[in-house]
């Protein structure tokens, strides 16, 4: 990156500013931080007691009171007292680079009258940095440090998971966001790892090599559990190339299913007649009054129509429903004098109870593809253990009964036709199974008895290569031992006063157990157990489930965290490009790429 902003006449200097933020391998915490959060040298208080201490020499103790000698008055020791101290103007400074990348305010931002009015009144004593020293050495500086932070933290997870997806700007140029999510002490964490811009036709093999490089700059290529990504095929080919597992974003599935009633005939007839009455009553200013008066007159909800757009994720749903919501509002603002003869001169065609019966019937069957898509779309906690149990649902809900009009049949049909095809991949098939039964809430609901086996089979598996590279590991060199006796401990849980009495009796049946047990043996205990535990409440976290449990299964967890972390659905990635629409907006469409990939990580990645 520095490079390329060199080839753009930009030099990047050395700045210490945001030195005090970087962290070890061993205090290297889950999340990122704002500059000045961490203990700093000198905060406030401090500042305002050093200088109460330099104005008031009486004040500072009776041990400087007692003291015979004369502070020299001069020139200079005036000047030094009304400036700031080093460690209070780089308080300063990161305070105000984290305002601006937070807030995303363009970088001209801290030159501005305004700006440098209030700051002034804030605090006289502290000059803001210009624009050029904020844009190249500040905000560089700073994700400098954070990137070393999250490089270090990345070499302490032993399984990542990733999204990826593609983005166009307001300039057209097209970017590469890849994200990546871990699980660390029980808790999901999400980083966005870059927001590259690319300059090549993104074919297969070129997004191959482009993520093959942000990996290896992260040094986490030998980690990926697998990557979410949506049906495109240049992605498909990507991630084969890689070797990677390849999963499906579901949210995009759900999507794509849903957008395939288009294709029915009386489906899109009568949304038309719905979309049209929508759109012109948007576009009516005096409809809208109208509109509103017949909703104070109901007794319902002031709520503004909503209009479907084909590539956003359940749009057509939220304006049906929005539909059914105002339905009487719309027939009576629809008889009123003041919109009946525009409504009559633009030829709309007349709502009729059918097609809110329509509505009524469309809206309770795709509420569960809605809700579907909401439960996959979270970032926060596991998901991938969802898909299997959701597509059972959906089957279940969308099989035709008895009782449906000739309408409801041919959306079932439909739906269920396009979702149907979908994760038929024995590879896919079998790793979604395995990651439905290490989630407790959906155990289960696992069909296949034979994922017991494979789990019990992988487990046995890595257990015996982590024992044969423990015995060729056992001697370490003398340079290896004094790193280690360098890093300070680790926090450990604090003990209770009964476990700290029996530690080495409890130690010690827990290493005789262990010791007498051969490594399928404990296995098929640790299955055993698990199967026999009552499942987690839908409510419950997986993740921090199996963090709670470790000690009780202690193979079992570890296989656990390297499924859970996989996304169901690549809706972190859209997540950061609505970040990066707000980043490269039209105020600032001439902000370079790199320096847009330094704000986009900066605010997703420092809390």
């Amino acid at each position: 990156m520095i490079k390329h902003l060199r080839g753009h006449q930009i030099e990047i200097n050395v700045c210490p500013v945001f030195d005090v933020l970087r962290r070890t391998s061993s205090t290297a915490s889950s999340s990122g931080s704002l500059p000045g959060s961490d203990p700093q040298p000198a905060t406030a208080e401090t500042a305002l007691q050093s200088d109460s201490d330099h104005l008031r020499p009486e004040l500072a103790g009776d041990s400087k009171a007692d003291e015979s000698t004369t502070t020299v008055t001069s020139p200079f020791s005036i000047a030094a007292k009304g400036k700031l101290s080093v460690q209070q103007k780089e308080e300063c400074h990161r305070k105000v680079t984290a305002h601006i990348v937070k807030r995303l305010h363009p970088f001209s931002e801290v030159e501005s009258p305004t700006f440098r009015d209030m700051v002034k009144t804030l605090n006289p004593k502290y000059t803001p940095p210009s624009r050029d020293y904020l844009s190249n050495t500040l905000i560089p500086s700073w994700y400098k440090v954070e990137k070393c932070n999250i490089i270090t933290e990345l070499s302490e997870v032993s399984s990542i998971a990733l999204t990826c997806d593609g983005w166009s700007s307001i300039r057209q140029d097209h970017y590469l966001t890849i994200t990546a999510h871990y699980i660390v002490e029980g808790k999901m964490q999400q980083k966005v790892l870059k927001t590259k811009a690319v300059f090549r036709a993104q074919t297969g093999c070129v997004v191959a090599e482009e993520i093959s490089d942000v990996l290896s700059e992260f040094g986490i290529s030998d980690k990926i559990a697998a990557v979410t990504v949506d049906n495109a095929a240049n992605m498909d080919v990507a991630i084969k190339r890689l070797r990677y597992v390849k999963l499906s974003c579901f949210a995009h599935t759900l999507n794509l299913a849903a957008q395939s009633l288009y294709s029915l005939n009386s489906v899109s007839q009568w949304v038309a007649r719905v979309r049209a009455i929508v759109v012109w009553m948007k576009r009516c200013l005096m409809a809208k009054v109208v509109l509103q008066e017949k909703q104070d007159l109901l007794q319902l909800p002031r709520h503004s129509l909503i209009l479907d757009v084909r590539t956003r994720w359940n749009s057509l749903y939220l304006m049906l429903e929005r539909f059914t919501e105002q339905y009487p509002a719309i027939q009576a603002a629809s008889l009123d004098q003041r919109l009946r003869k525009n409504m009559d001169r633009d030829r709309l065609a007349r709502l009729t109870d059918e097609d809110f019966r329509k509505a009524e019937d469309f809206i309770n069957l795709m509420k569960v593809l809605y809700t579907s898509t909401l439960c996959v779309s979270s970032e926060k906690s596991p998901t991938s253990g969802q898909i299997l149990p959701i597509l059972k649902k959906l089957e279940a809900h969308l099989s035709v009964q008895d009782g449906d009009t000739v309408f409801v049949s041919n959306l079932k049909k439909q739906v269920w036709s396009n979702l149907s095809k979908r994760y038929q991949n024995d590879e896919i098939r079998n790793f979604l199974q395995v990651a439905t039964a290490l989630d407790p809430r959906f155990k289960h609901k696992v069909d296949d008895d034979t994922i017991w086996d494979q789990i019990q089979r992988k487990l046995i598996g890595e257990s015996t290569e982590e024992d044969c590279g423990d015995d060729g590991d056992t001697m370490l060199s003398e340079n290896e031992d004094e790193q280690e006796s360098q890093q300070p401990p680790c926090k450990l849980p604090r003990k209770t006063p009964l476990e700290e009495l029996f530690a080495e009796e409890e130690a010690h049946n827990i290493v005789v157990q262990q010791s007498s047990m051969s490594i399928k043996k404990r296995v098929e205990r640790e299955l055993q157990i698990y199967q026999e535990v009552p499942p987690v409440p839908m409510s419950g976290d997986p993740a921090a489930w199996w963090w709670n449990h470790q000690k009780t299964y202690p193979l079992l967890a570890d296989l656990a965290f390297s499924y859970l972390c996989v996304q169901a659905s690549s809706t972190p990635s859209e997540r950061v490009f609505s970040t990066a629409g707000d980043t490269i907006c039209p105020e600032r469409a001439r902000i370079l790429p790199e320096k847009a990939d330094m704000i986009i990580f900066l605010n997703k990645n420092c809390l």
